[in-house]
């Protein structure tokens, strides 16, 4: 039992905490990571343009236009969606941390692309490369299916489904060209990469050898007026 006035005795050597930085914290001169500070809500908008409608129930947006239905579902997200007005769409998180703040401006960007494409439609074009044998592409099943002939003289068929909504066609303007067309921006993009797959080289020096099917071009179905 320590006396009034009878001075502590050393309790052994104890953490020195350096608050002279007040970004920085350190214990026995080791940095500590503070935690960030949660903002209190984000939130960001999307205009809807005319001739466009967009439902939301549930995390699930349904977009419908000229060229026809998408839809996406967002549920594995902690976000609120609705629609504050028949023309503008609302995200918002509250008491997010930075990753997840970061999904309102990513939702945003998915349904701007669910709107674009119902709008205008996805065009990816590739182009067959060669140095010998030529790559003869063929589509069949109303054009959902492009089969691969000759590729590096190899006698193999390589056939590559389109995602559901996409189809791909020969070019009548450009030789050894391929047009995927849809209107869902990762279908489109994600056929393009199957093709492109489809085609890699094995067992062979890939600086040398770089016949395949590439993506050329990136635009839209519907061009813009200029």
């Amino acid at each position: 039992m320590r006396l009034l006035g009878e001075e502590r005795p050393d309790d052994g050597p104890r953490a020195k905490i350096d608050f002279t930085c007040e970004r920085s914290l350190t214990v026995w001169g080791r940095p500590v990571r503070r935690e960030g500070m949660k903002q209190i809500v984000t939130n960001q908008t999307v205009k809807i343009p005319e001739g466009l409608t967009v439902t939301v129930k549930s995390r699930l947006v349904t977009v419908k236009g000229p060229r026809g239905i998408l839809k996406r579902s967002f549920k594995h997200l902690a976000l609120d969606i609705r629609m504050v007005s028949p023309r503008l769409l609302k995200v918002e998180k509250w008491f997010g941390t930075k990753k997840e703040l970061a999904a309102v401006r990513t939702v945003c960007s998915h349904i701007e692309n669910m709107l674009k494409g119902v709008t205008k439609g996805y065009q990816y074009k590739m182009r067959a490369v060669y140095a010998h044998f030529p790559i003869n592409c063929v589509t069949t099943e109303n054009n959902t299916v492009i089969e691969i002939r000759n590729f590096l003289g190899e006698k193999y068929i390589r056939r590559v489904k389109m995602a559901p909504g996409v189809t791909v066609a020969n070019s009548g303007k450009q030789k050894d060209e391929l047009i995927i067309e849809g209107n869902s921006l990762e279908d489109v993009s994600r056929s393009a990469a199957l093709i492109q797959q489809s085609t890699t080289v094995k067992n062979k020096d890939i600086r040398k050898f770089l016949d395949g099917l590439y993506v050329s071009e990136k635009t839209t179905v519907v061009q813009d007026d200029e």
